[in-house]
């Protein structure tokens, strides 16, 4: 490829709301180009960088024993449905009508499409496990976009599933998957961490998140110091100190209190206590139904959310409670009790049978309850973990502490289950028996372009983007310095050609009047494993550099041949 010929060149800056070297680099290089919020083009360059990672993916799926299809775009709404994810929380739907008055959605993912395809065919048992996969564009009406590649609208995605006749056979083809996704990311040059992770939106019971650990990454996730443990924030456990075993259980109060004292830390300014002596109630109202949840926990842990969603079954449907809900149950902030106000679903943390003699629970203006014990003076209909782990808690064994790291979620594998052929009619197969039973499903996930920006993410420097040779857009960047005399030009058109000929991807930079400073700022952000140059100095040879390495030599072709081939 000639540079003065290529589609989309490099700039010296990039845009002021640019702050990840990611999105930086990628369009500075004359990667991407942003369409609107959210949706981007893939520039010549990005597209060959985005090609060879939907090889590399292809290459190892279909070594698994994958097969590769494709699904339509447009998903017919009556499918979404049929699982009532159309009305669920989770992804926002883009619904679009077309001239019969048929509904279709954008699909963000693309389990109730796969499923509709294999019940069509009737399938037994003699024709399981399959695991069949696409490249697909995917759409998500994100709230908000941000980080150029990182958080996008749309975008391709490697998506697929698997289909057994029980759960024993899944768990073959789920570690199958786990195995070949390490694969995958050791050939792309990411260094990846398993995450156990929350299925949420999608249903099942597990599911694992392959994560690049990194400072600007969204998921957020505790390990244990001896590293047994990991996982996502979202369901990290840990284990509930007791907090003042010793003391004897006292006598329940109602006291006078004054009236400045609203949160815990007014509390623990005036009892001279710790938060943990504290109840702590937490409140959110279902979006669909208006149903009060109240959180009840000790005063020095949060809610967990996600974790609460799953206990009262109300995944991806709780939000924070406003002050006119607060109203509707006859309080205020600073005012909810722990137990008493009728119509609403009251859950209770573990932690509240680690504290005796806890302050508060019952208060209104200038009073409050004191030495308040669970399970003698109240108890919730539910009590479960639905508190967030922290790092410096505990393992639920005590055996280790937990750490909190960041890094880019880059693809994830769900087990599935039942969850869908049991709400899709007629996704059964035939076993053994003649009987009809409903698939056991899994499903695997890449995203491809944030699996590009997490790479650059990882290998960049000051002056650009260092690109790992299995991905690069090409492996030489060939230029021809002083082509105003005829011998170097002959020469370095001669090399290119050599280099094309024994199909080495090279781009030659060919541009005359151009300062030897600016090609090779441009080398260094584009980032091509090889820098290959020719000028009046090299006198017949050329001078070589690596992209990640500071110094160059001069060799002869045959041994630049050598050394990429």
């Amino acid at each position: 490829m000639l540079y003065s010929k290529l589609f989309g060149k490099t700039l010296k800056e990039a845009e002021k709301d640019m702050n990840l070297p990611s999105q930086k680099f990628l369009f500075q290089g004359g990667f991407i180009r942003e369409s609107t919020a959210g949706r981007y083009y893939f520039l010549p360059l990005g597209q060959r960088v985005h090609d060879k990672i939907v090889k590399i993916i292809e290459e190892e799926m279909n070594r698994a024993g994958a097969q590769k299809m494709i699904s339509p775009i447009l998903q017919p709404l009556e499918l979404w449905q049929e699982t009532n994810r159309d009305s669920s929380g989770g992804y926002e739907l883009m619904i679009v009508e077309d001239r019969r008055g048929a509904k279709f959605t954008l699909g963000g993912t693309g389990e109730e499409m796969f499923v509709d395809v294999v019940r069509k065919f009737q399938l037994s048992y003699k024709d399981l496990p399959i695991n069949i996969y696409q490249f697909g564009n995917k759409f998500r009406d994100e709230l908000r976009s941000r980080g150029g590649l990182l958080r996008v609208r749309e975008f391709v995605m490697k998506d697929g599933y698997s289909f057994h006749i029980s759960d024993e056979d899944f768990k073959k083809e789920y570690q199958n998957m786990w195995d070949t996704y390490l694969r995958i990311y050791n050939r792309v040059g990411l260094d990846i961490i398993v995450v156990a992770a929350d299925n949420g939106y999608f249903g099942g019971d597990y599911c694992h998140e392959f994560i690049v650990e990194s400072p600007i990454g969204e998921s957020n996730f505790l390990v244990s110091e001896d590293g047994k443990y990991v996982a996502h924030e979202d369901i990290a456990t840990f284990k509930r100190e007791l907090i003042n075993e010793e003391e004897e259980l006292k006598e329940y109060k109602i006291i006078e209190q004054p009236t400045w004292i609203k949160t815990i830390k007014d509390n623990e300014e005036y009892y001279k206590l710790p938060a943990s002596r504290f109840l702590k109630n937490v409140v959110y109202k279902n979006r669909n139904t208006g149903e009060i949840v109240i959180a009840t926990i000790r005063g020095d842990l949060e809610v967990n959310s996600n974790k609460l969603e799953h206990v009262t079954n109300m995944v991806g449907l709780l939000d924070d409670a406003t002050n006119e809900d607060l109203e509707k149950i006859g309080t205020k902030s600073g005012y909810v009790h722990a137990w008493g106000h009728h119509g609403c679903i009251y859950v209770g943390d573990l932690s509240l049978r680690s504290v005796k003699n806890f302050i508060g629970g019952q208060k209104k203006e200038t009073i409050d309850s004191i030495n308040v014990n669970y399970g003698r003076d109240f108890e919730h209909e539910v009590t479960a973990d639905i508190a967030k782990a922290k790092e410096g808690f505990y393992t639920e064994d005590g055996g280790s502490k937990l750490l909190e790291k960041k890094g880019v979620e880059v693809g994830n594998i769900f087990q599935l289950g039942q969850y869908y052929s049991k709400k899709m009619h007629d996704a059964v197969f035939t076993n053994q028996d003649g009987s009809k039973q409903p698939f056991f499903m899994g499903c695997y996930g890449i995203g491809i372009g944030r699996t590009l920006a997490t790479i650059v993410e990882k290998f960049n420097d000051e002056k650009g983007i260092i690109w790992p040779e299995s991905i690069a857009p090409y492996t030489v960047h060939l230029i021809g310095l002083n082509l105003e005399n005829e011998e170097v030009k002959n020469k370095v058109n001669a090399i290119y050609q050599v280099l094309l000929k024994i199909n080495i991807e090279v781009i030659f930079d060919d541009r005359e009047n151009v300062s030897t400073g600016e090609k090779f700022a441009d080398a260094d952000l584009i980032g091509i494993p090889w820098r290959v140059v020719v000028s009046k100095r090299t006198e017949g040879k050329v001078e070589v550099k690596k992209r990640n390495e500071k110094q160059s030599k001069v060799i002869d072709i045959e041994e630049l041949i050598s050394l990429i081939s």
